[in-house]
């Protein structure tokens, strides 16, 4: 249990702990984006979409996450697709 008490820290970090924990091509994206989402609800923040459109960005910031440790790029980039849609 993470005893993160902000949704957006717990959000981000879920997304990114399960991708780093189950690096497969077989959809876990999908399934990261909705733990993602799930944990932004409860904290009452808007759904997020990751657009195709901005795909190729999202593998770079999460790779940039996975081999360096560094998330902060993956986390700017998760708060600039959520001001789109809210």
């Amino acid at each position: 249990m993470i005893d993160e008490p902000a949704a957006s820290v717990r959000a981000v970090l879920g997304h990114f702990i399960f991708v780093f924990i189950h690096p497969y091509m077989d959809g876990n994206g999908r399934i990261a984006r909705f733990i993602m989402n799930s944990l932004f609800a409860s904290g009452g923040f808007p759904w997020t979409i990751i657009s195709v459109s901005s795909r190729a960005k999202y593998f770079k910031v999460l790779e940039k996450a996975s081999v360096e440790g560094d998330v902060a790029p993956f986390t700017r980039f998760i708060l600039s697709e959520m001001k789109k849609y809210s």
